[in-house]
């Protein structure tokens, strides 16, 4: 199972990549929104891991990109991973496309549950832990 993480930080990354070798899943990481939106157009992923504060695109308007996209791929299921405590931000990125919010600092847990429910709604392939 191969997920994708766009993050600007490398140290974000590196975490969520080590959480993820415990469950025998691959990641690639992207530092950029237009980074990870080639790596959409170029690979296969069960799963989006979405940051939303990065400089040039946001996670915002790459999310937007993903789901504009002609072909299957625009349902890739995208989980946004945050540090951003607005109020109302957990609604926003639902009313954007995004399947499902985390805030930063998430723990493995809580990370694995939500691919699990990704996986369990039929959204992605293959399996987690």
């Amino acid at each position: 199972m191969n997920i994708l993480f766009i993050e600007d930080d490398p140290m974000n990354r590196r975490v969520v990549k080590d959480m993820l070798d415990v469950a025998g899943a691959s990641m690639t990481g992207a530092e950029s929104g237009e980074a990870g939106l080639e790596l959409i157009e170029l690979e296969d992923f069960v799963i989006v891991l979405l940051d939303l504060r990065m400089p040039g695109m946001d996670g915002f308007e790459t999310l937007r990109h993903i789901r504009a996209r002609g072909d299957a791929k625009a349902t890739l299921p995208v989980i946004v991973l945050t540090a951003d405590t607005a109020v109302d931000l957990r609604e926003r990125c639902l009313a954007e496309g995004a399947d499902e919010v985390l805030f930063k600092p998430v723990a493995m847990d809580s990370l694995f549950d939500a691919i699990g429910r990704m996986l369990a709604k039929g959204l992605g392939d293959g399996m987690i832990g």
